[in-house]
C-alpha cells in the first residue's frame, strides 16, 4: 500500500490562503503532491459507477457523456433493475442502484429527465430505509448534479454518520465542501478519502482542489495518477484522460493536449467531452472551421449548454455572427429544461447572460448563486455580471475574492484583468491581462484575442 502524508505546497512562495488547506497529499517516496484539480470540469462530468459495481468508492457528480455500448448497458442495467425493484419492493439497496443507474443515463443523454425518476426511487429507498448509506450516497449525488451542495452535504454527512467504514461518502461530502466554498473542510475531507482509498475518484478530486490554488502541474500529475489507478469501466479512464488534456491545454501544451484528448476516445471511441476537447486544441491552432464543425458533432450528440456556448462563441470568433446567434439561443431553452428538472444553474446562467444576454439580470442570477454557495466559482460569476452591468469598481472587488486562493484560470484572470481595466486601475489590469495570457496565449478564441487588445490599449 503506498504511504500518503502531509505537505505544505498549495501557494508557493506564500501563506496559504486558508491554513487547513496547506494540508496536502503525497504519495511514494518522491513525496508527488496530489492535493489537486482539473477545473469544475471535475465536478460536472466523472460518472458514478460505485453503487452499479456494487460499492468501491464514488466519483465526482454531473452530466457527461458515454460510448453508445455503454449507452446500451445501462439501459440493460436500468432494465434489469427495474425488474428487481418490482420483485424486491422493499430493496433500498435496488431502488438506490436504480437511481444512480438513472443518473448515469443523464450523462450519456444529457436528457435532465432522468433527473426526476432517479429523484422518485431515491425517495422511495430512503423511506425505506432513512439510514441506507447507498440510497444517501446515491441522493447526495443527485443532489450534486442538481447543484443543491447544501443538500448534497446533509446528505453525504447523513452516509458518512450510517456506515463510517465507507469511502463513497466522503467524495458527496468533499464535492459539496468544495461548491459551498468550505475550502479547509474540503482539504481535510479529502486528505482522509485519499489516506483511506488511493483511487482514481480521489486522485481527481485532488487533482481539482490543487488546481483551485493555482498549482496546474500538480493538478496534472494526480491526474495521470488517476489514470494509473484506472476505473471499473472504459468510460471512466476515457474522462480522466479527458481532465488530462484539459489541464495540459490550460498550461499551453496543444500537443499534450491533442494526445490526451485522443488516448480518451481510444478507451471510448464515442466519448464525447473528448471531442469538445480535441475542437478546443483545433480553434487555439487557428482552425476554427474544423473546430466549429467538431463543435457541431457535438452539440448534436450531446446538447449540454457548456457544448452550446462553445460553438457560439467559437463562431463568433471566426465572423459567423447569424450562427453565433442561432446556436447561443438554444443556451436559453437547454437551461430551462434543466431548471424543469430541478437543477440549479444560477453560475451558468449568469455568466451567459453577462456575456450574451442581460447583464442586470447577470447580476440577479450570480448574487443568488453566491448566497447559496459562497465558492470562488460563484464570486467570479459576480465579479464579471457586475462589471458587465457598468460597475466595475464593485466588480473587481468580488474578482479578487475569486482569486483569492491563487487560481491561474485564464477566464477568471481575464474578467478580472477587464474590471480592473474599466476601474482604471491601469497597473492591476496589466498584470492580471498578462497572466490571463500567460498559461495559454490561445486559451479563447473569443476572449483571449479581447485580452491582448485590452492590454495593448493599456501601454
Amino acid at each position: 500500500m503506498p504511504t500518503v502524508g502531509p505537505r505544505r505546497a498549495v501557494r508557493r512562495g506564500s501563506a496559504p490562503a486558508d491554513p487547513s488547506a496547506s494540508m496536502i497529499i503525497t504519495r511514494h517516496r518522491t513525496l508527488l503532491p496530489l492535493l489537486a484539480a482539473a477545473g469544475l470540469a471535475l465536478l460536472a462530468a466523472l460518472a458514478v459507477f460505485a453503487l452499479l459495481r456494487g460499492g468501491g468508492g464514488p466519483a465526482p457528480a454531473a452530466p457527461r457523456a458515454a460510448s453508445a455500448p455503454s449507452g446500451r448497458s445501462t439501459t440493460a442495467a436500468i432494465a434489469r433493475l427495474q425488474g428487481e425493484a418490482r420483485a424486491h419492493p422493499g430493496s433500498a439497496l435496488v431502488l438506490a442502484t436504480l437511481g444512480s443507474a438513472y443518473l448515469q443515463r443523464v450523462r450519456e443523454t444529457g436528457d435532465p429527465s432522468f433527473y426526476a425518476r432517479a429523484d422518485g426511487v431515491l425517495r422511495r429507498a430512503l423511506r425505506l430505509d432513512p439510514r441506507s448509506p447507498d440510497a444517501l450516497t446515491a441522493g447526495g449525488t443527485l443532489a450534486l448534479a442538481r447543484h443543491d451542495f447544501r443538500g448534497a452535504l446533509r446528505l453525504g454527512e447523513a452516509a458518512r454518520r450510517a456506515a463510517p467504514a465507507l469511502v463513497a461518502p466522503l467524495g458527496v461530502v468533499v464535492d459539496a465542501q468544495v461548491e459551498l466554498g468550505r475550502y479547509g473542510a474540503a482539504a481535510r475531507t479529502l486528505q482522509e478519502m485519499v489516506d483511506r482509498k488511493p483511487d482514481l475518484a480521489s486522485y481527481a478530486r485532488v487533482s481539482y482542489f490543487r488546481e483551485l490554488h493555482g498549482d496546474l502541474a500538480g493538478a496534472e500529475k494526480a491526474m495521470r495518477l488517476a489514470v494509473t489507478a484506472g476505473g471499473g469501466a472504459p468510460e471512466n479512464v476515457a474522462y480522466v484522460q479527458t481532465l488530462v488534456g484539459a489541464l495540459a491545454f490550460a498550461r499551453g501544451d496543444l500537443a499534450g493536449a491533442e494526445r490526451a484528448s485522443r488516448s480518451a476516445l481510444a478507451q471510448d471511441p464515442g466519448y464525447v467531452p473528448a471531442q469538445a476537447g480535441l475542437a478546443r486544441v483545433e480553434a487555439a491552432r487557428g482552425r476554427l472551421p474544423r473546430a466549429i464543425a467538431r463543435l457541431r458533432g457535438v452539440v448534436e450528440s450531446l446538447p449540454l449548454p457548456q457544448y452550446a456556448v462553445a460553438l457560439g462563441e467559437t463562431e463568433l470568433a471566426a465572423g459567423r455572427v447569424r450562427a453565433a446567434r442561432r446556436d447561443l439561443a438554444l443556451v436559453g431553452a437547454q437551461e430551462r429544461l434543466l431548471r424543469a428538472a430541478g437543477v440549479d444553474t444560477d453560475v451558468d446562467l449568469a455568466l451567459f447572460e453577462a456575456d450574451h444576454g442581460s447583464p442586470g439580470r447577470a447580476v440577479t442570477l450570480a448574487r443568488a448563486a453566491w448566497a447559496q454557495a459562497p465558492s470562488v466559482r460563484a464570486a467570479d460569476a459576480l465579479g464579471w455580471s457586475l462589471t458587465r452591468a457598468g460597475r466595475p469598481a464593485e466588480g473587481l472587488r468580488w474578482a479578487r475574492r475569486a482569486l483569492r486562493l491563487g487560481s491561474r484560470d485564464a477566464a477568471f484572470l481575464y474578467h478580472a484583468g477587464m474590471a480592473a481595466a474599466r476601474a482604471g486601475e491601469r497597473g492591476d489590469a496589466r498584470r492580471l491581462l498578462r497572466a490571463s495570457l500567460a498559461g495559454n496565449p490561445r486559451w479563447s478564441p473569443l476572449y483571449a484575442p479581447r485580452a491582448r487588445h485590452a492590454l495593448e490599449a493599456l501601454r
